[in-house]
Parts: C-alpha cells; structure tokens; sequence
C-alpha cells in the first residue's frame, strides 16, 4: 500500500521478503531494513530511473550484502552514479580529510564526494540521475555528519527538481532515549546542522521526514521544500525501544572511530566531555569512547571524583586496553544502565573534573578555534557562558534538569515525523 502525507510518500509493504541466501545461511535477522523491503518490492519504486546512490559501507543489507551490489546486480535497477560522505564509499578515507570525485575501480561508476571541494551535490552531479537513494547508517548522536550530508543532498534535489528517496535503518540507540541540550541555530555547522537534542532518537528516515516538514529547516526557498518530492521507505520489524543488539543484525563500523555498537554507546556519553579539557576517551585503543583517562591520573583518582557527582545509570571499572602502536594503557571503562542514564550528563562532569585537575579553568582558557569548535558540538551558548566562567563550579545539575525538560517537548513535538510508534 502507498499511503502519502502532503509531498512525502511513505512505501508500506505486506509482501514476504523472497531475498535468495546462500545454502547453510544463518537465519535472517529479526529487521528487515529498508534495502531489503525495497527489493521485497522487486525496486518497483526506483523501476525506469535513474538511480545515483548515497552510501558508505555500513550501507548494507540485512544479510551483509552491500547496497550497491543490491542495486546492480537487479534488472529493475539503473545504478548510474555513486556519492560518498564523509570516509567515502569504502570508509577507508581518514576523518576531516577532503576526498576527491574518482571512477569507481570495481563498479566502473563514478563516484562525487561529498566531503571534498563540495559538501551538496552540484546540478551538474544530478543531471545524470531521477533520483538519489540514500542509505546511510547514523549512530544515534547529533555531531555526525552523515545526517548533514543527508540534509545537503536533499537540499540539492529539490532545487534541481530530483526525487529522494531514503532507505530507513535503526536508530543504534533506540527510538525512545531523547537527552541533552538542544542545537542553537547560531551553531549550526556540517558537524551538526539539526536543531535536535544531542541524543534525539530518530531514525534517518525520520529525520528526513522532519527537515522536509519543519519550516526552516532546511536552506532552501519554502517553496522547494514544500515541493520537493521525499520518499522513505521504512523498516519492517523494528521497534522504538530496540537497542542495536535488538536487532540481530551485524554491527559494520559506521566510520573508523565507531567500530561497534560500544563505541557509539560510549561517542554519545564521553564524546562531549573530551573535546576541551585533557580527557580522553580511549579513541585508537580497543575500547574507543568507553575508556577515559587523564595526564597524570590514576583510574581511581578519576573514578572517585566522577563518582562523587552521583550520576545516573553510570558505573566504572578500571581497565587495561592497548593503543594503536600496542602498548598498554590504563584507564577507567565506562559502563551505563540504558533504561536510567542520562547519556551526555557524564560529560559535563566530565568538564567540571578537568577544570579540577588543571587547576583552573581550562574553558577560559581556550582559543577561540577551540572554542568554536566546542560549540558547534554541544550547542548552547548559556553552557559556554557558564562553564568558561565558573569551571569546576559550573552548575552541571541544573542545566541537565533543563536539558531533559527541553527533550521531553522536543519528543512530543516531532513524535508526527515518527515511522514507528
């Protein structure tokens, strides 16, 4: 059945999945992602298009099959152009570095990158294509820039007057988790370019559905955002309160500093707290975003002060892991309960903590690029005000409170772009 809702059309399928496995396969996850009910509807959809596609490897089926091969190897399908965010398509290009437009090697497609000398596919890019099909895994968090490079595309499409067409994955964190402070829209950035709470609990069709339907939301004129023409194809299977492990899907690292589902867990709770200050969070060690450690600083001095603030559904255990040259580094693994922790709250702490350890206020201290940078990933300019003026005796409690007030609304609010109830 095709149900629409103003200009998005929203794909519900009732046919059984008829995906052809290999013999001795194990059974197939409880998810069917929005790859796989695409071809459950033989790409009837995308049928006599043009289909340029937006993907990186976690892009995948729900068996482990990359969407592109998905894509190619059907008769339905018109695969004519790749585009890649941020890593590019393979995820073997390093964070925050330009990659360049290339031919694909192994498909013979040309590739646009969307992380080099553009950041929002050009016309002359959509020319060659009716419709750009996104398939894009998100971790849960807003400072990500798969979702802004999401947006970009979108934005393009529409003035150029192309189809988009997002094929739906699981929110890692879940559908129900809303917590931390707001995007101010000063700070808005390719870091973060929602003005959604930190941890917002959506999915990317989702979010899709949200930039379409929220005025302003995106940089285009109100006309073209009102006609231009979104299509999500939504899971089947999946339920808001579905953790990834929920799933039963296979975890494929979503870029290389997020290489399971722990880390994605941990970038949402320390990713924050680490960005000015001297913690660290155990990036390019086997425990990346979970392992905090401090110059100077033994695992239970550091233990002991964050205990100190009594922080929800957060607990500790000292832990050895090694470094990217192998060496054994000690530092202090943070565990969560998911149902009672706050998740950005330990971060907060985190920054009043270092404020002690330095002895004075590292926050004041910062250089404006610093600074900047800061802020365009937490996104409050009343924290950057309190916590660069009273350090260690910024009032962390209090802004927390606010923060989970402002996410319950925010809930309630965009709960109407929800795909899964």
């Amino acid at each position: 059945m095709i149900f629409k809702v103003g200009k998005i059309v929203l794909l519900v399928f009732c046919a059984a999945f008829a995906a052809a496995t290999r013999s001795g396969a194990a059974a197939a996850p409880r998810v069917m992602l929005g790859i796989d009910v695409l071809e459950s509807m033989n790409f009837a959809p995308i049928k006599g298009k043009r289909v340029g596609l937006l993907t990186h490897p976690a892009g995948v089926n729900r068996y482990g099959v990359s969407t592109i091969d998905v894509l190619r190897r059907s008769k339905n399908v018109r695969l004519v152009a790749l585009f890649g965010p941020e890593h590019g398509i393979y995820g073997n290009e390093k964070a925050d570095v330009p990659v360049l437009d290339k031919v694909d090697r192994r498909t013979g497609l040309p590739v646009y990158s969307l992380y080099g000398k553009y950041r929002k596919p050009t016309a002359e890019m959509l020319k060659k294509i009716d419709v750009l099909v996104v398939d894009l895994q998100n971790i849960g968090v807003r400072s990500y820039t798969f979702k802004s490079c999401m947006l970009r595309a979108m934005e393009a499409c529409f003035e150029s007057g192309k189809e988009v067409m997002v094929l739906d994955r699981p929110n890692p964190l879940g559908g129900l988790k809303v917590d931390g402070p707001p995007l101010e829209a000063k700070f808005k950035s390719y870091v973060g370019l929602f003005q959604v709470p930190y941890v917002h609990g959506m999915t990317m069709g989702e979010l899709a559905r949200f930039a379409k339907g929220t005025p302003g939301a995106m940089e285009i004129t109100s006309r073209q955002q009102r006609l231009g023409k979104l299509t999500v194809i939504p899971m089947r299977g999946w339920r808001r309160s579905m953790l990834w492990p929920d799933t039963g899907l296979r975890w494929v690292p979503t870029s290389p500093a997020v290489p399971s589902f722990a880390a994605a867990v941990g970038y949402a709770m320390t990713g924050l707290g680490c960005q000015i200050g001297g913690f660290k969070h155990g990036y390019g060690t086997t425990y990346p975003f979970r392992m905090l450690t401090f110059p100077s600083k033994t695992p239970a001095k550091i233990e002991s002060e964050l205990r100190a603030y009594g922080i929800r559904g957060v607990s500790f255990r000292p832990v050895v892991a090694r470094n990217s040259k192998g060496v054994p580094v000690g530092g202090l693994y943070v565990l969560a309960d998911w149902n009672s922790v706050r998740p950005t709250e330990l971060s907060f702490y985190m920054m009043k903590v270092a404020c002690k350890f330095a002895g004075g206020n590292v926050f004041a201290r910062a250089g404006s690029a610093e600074a900047s940078l800061f802020n365009k990933h937490v996104g409050s300019s009343e924290w950057w005000a309190e916590i660069s003026r009273r350090g260690a005796y910024a009032d962390a409690a209090g802004f927390v409170e606010k923060w989970s007030r402002q996410a319950r609304q925010f809930q309630k609010s965009s709960a109407r772009f929800w795909l899964y109830k």
